[in-house]
Order: C-alpha cells, then sequence, then structure tokens
C-alpha cells in the first residue's frame, strides 16, 4: 500500500477540523455551566461554599467517582455500557479488607482490590465478546452477583481498616499543598487516560471499535479481544476506586458505591460521549463529573431533600441525550 500523499493528509486534518471544533465548543458549555453552579453556590450558601474545607470535600468526592467515570468512557465510546462499575468496587473493598488480606499490609490490600476489580471486568467483558451477551445484561448480572459476594464475604458488615494498616488511609489524611493524596491519584489516572485514549493505538482502535464494529475488523483489529480490553480497563479503574474509598472511610462494605453507576454514566453524558460510541473526551467526562459532584454539593449545603437531587440527575441526563440526538440530526447529511 502506497504511502498517503501530502494532500491526503491536509483531507484528512481537515476532515478532522469541524469534530475537534465542536468539542472545543461542548467543552466551553460546560465550563460556562460550572461557573454558573459556582455563582449559584456563592449566592445561596456564601459562608459554606467558598471555603477550603468545602473545595477539599468537593473533590475528594468527585476523585472517588472520577477514577470510575475514566473507566467508563473508555467503555462507552467503545460502544458498550458498564452498569456494575459500583458493585465491583464494593466487591473489591470488602476483599481487600478481609482479616486474612489485611494481615499482609496496606500494599497486599491494594494489589487485591486492583486484581478483584480487574477480574470482575474480565468476567463481565469475555461475556460480552465472547459469550455473545448485551452489554446491558452482562454488566448488570455482574452488579447483582458482585453485590451479593461483597454481602456473602461480610456477613452485611462494615469491615474496618485496621490501625496497623494506616499508611492506606493517610492517602486521604495526609495533604499536599493542602490537597489529599486521594485527589493526585485521581489526577493522575485521569492523565493517564488522557494520553490512552488520544496518544496511542489502544486508544485510536477504541474510537475505531465504538464507531463501526465491522470496518474496524475489516481493518484488522480484534474486535472481541479489545472489547473484552476495555471492560477490564473499567475493572481496573474500579480497584483503583476502591484503594481510595477505602482511605476515605476507613472501611470496606458491601454498600459502597450505590449509585456510583449513574454517576459515572451521567457524567461521560453530559461530557459529550455518545451512547453509541464513537465520539468521546476524557476532559468533557470529567467536567461533567465535575457538574454533577457540585450539583450534589449545592444540594446539601442547602439542606435539600436527597429524592429531589436524584430528580435532577434524572432529568439532566434526559436532557443531555435529547441534546445529543439533535446535534446527531443536524450533523446528518
Amino acid at each position: 500500500m502506497s504511502e498517503p500523499t501530502t494532500d491526503h493528509r491536509a483531507a484528512g486534518v481537515a476532515a478532522l477540523a469541524p469534530t475537534r471544533r465542536l468539542g472545543e465548543m461542548r467543552h466551553l458549555g460546560l465550563l460556562v455551566a460550572l461557573a454558573i453552579l459556582v455563582v449559584v453556590g456563592l449566592v445561596t450558601r456564601p459562608e459554606n461554599f467558598a471555603t477550603t474545607s468545602n473545595l477539599v470535600s468537593i473533590l475528594s468526592l468527585a476523585a472517588t467517582i472520577g477514577v470510575i467515570t475514566v473507566g467508563a468512557t473508555f467503555v462507552i465510546i467503545g460502544g458498550g455500557i458498564d452498569l456494575s462499575v459500583g458493585a465491583v468496587m464494593a466487591l473489591a473493598s470488602v476483599w481487600a479488607t478481609t482479616l486474612a488480606t489485611q494481615s499482609y499490609g496496606p500494599w497486599v490490600m491494594a494489589i487485591c482490590a486492583i486484581l478483584v476489580g480487574t477480574g470482575a471486568g474480565l468476567v463481565s467483558g469475555w461475556l460480552i465478546a465472547y459469550g455473545r451477551l448485551v452489554p446491558f445484561i452482562a454488566t448488570l448480572a455482574m452488579l447483582v452477583a458482585a453485590r451479593g459476594l461483597a454481602q456473602r464475604m461480610s456477613d452485611r458488615r462494615t469491615q474496618l481498616v485496621q490501625p496497623d494498616n494506616a499508611a492506606l488511609v493517610e492517602l486521604s489524611t495526609t495533604r499536599v499543598l493542602g490537597v489529599p493524596l486521594l485527589v493526585y491519584i485521581f489526577a493522575l489516572v485521569v492523565a493517564l487516560g488522557w494520553v490512552v485514549l488520544n496518544r496511542t493505538t489502544f486508544g485510536r482502535r477504541t474510537y475505531a471499535v465504538g464507531g463501526n464494529p465491522e470496518a474496524a475488523r475489516l481493518a484488522g483489529i480484534d474486535v472481541r479481544r479489545h472489547t473484552m480490553l476495555l471492560y477490564a480497563l473499567s475493572g481496573l479503574c474500579c480497584g483503583i476506586a476502591a484503594i481510595l474509598i477505602m482511605a476515605r472511610t476507613t472501611t470496606g462494605s458491601s454498600t459502597h458505591g450505590d449509585l456510583y453507576e449513574l454517576d459515572a454514566i451521567a457524567a461521560v453524558i453530559i461530557g459529550g460521549t455518545l451512547l453509541t460510541g464513537g465520539r468521546g473526551t476524557i476532559i468533557g467526562s470529567i467536567l461533567g463529573l465535575l457538574i454533577f459532584t457540585l450539583i450534589t454539593n449545592l444540594f446539601i449545603l442547602n439542606g435539600l431533600d436527597t429524592s429531589d437531587q436524584l430528580i435532577a440527575k434524572g432529568l439532566i441526563i434526559v436532557v443531555a441525550v435529547l441534546l445529543q440526538r439533535r446535534n446527531l440530526k443536524e450533523r446528518a447529511p
């Protein structure tokens, strides 16, 4: 096959320009939405919102769900969906805080959480890629099974991180420049996710598989293998999130991560990632996450009911999907 000419390269760059401009405009819109929420916070609860402790609280909450959101972004861009992320994180936290695991120290606990999360993701990915199950069904089954296994292992009790493993808790208590270490871990995961998605073959294949699986297969991509790896990556992020939530709460519990799948998927959708796959960005997903986290924070500070918060989030998801559909119709030839 001959090398592409300069004219062909220029044509390719020109074709990508509208998509890049669309992404930049979407990010700008998300930044405007964040600014509006900040103004609302400053107007409604100025004495509580604009404080260092509240900012740290927002970042700490965003860190745990944010790591999961990075994995969810890859899965959805790849044309899938993962409903099991909250339950897998809970299972990883329970497994890592059993007395048998804790006896080996914090490093073994962390490795255990990562292996459990990645293993659960591999199982879901194998069922979808090679078992030909619909992603919704496979990950729903994993959600139920992981939550049930976590309850069985913990006997429905909250397991405390032992004092000997205080190094794990220090991820939340130790601060650098006033920011907890777990926030830096979140930032590192986001940076690595951005690099993998935008600067590696794995990222390009993810877009290809999500955009048109058959075309990706004809181009020589092992679609089934890549799909399985995407869910393994999502599970890996759940394992890392389990470490962060153990550090924040000093516990492992089968109740951890309840409705985290809602927040993660909603953040990805609000960030502009298509539910049908093939388009999306890590930056957009993180901006969407920050919007959701700020909304949660504002509801708490203003003493509003949790049920109203869920209703508001549901409405935001519906509006985001409707806007996606409208944009796709406008761009259709």
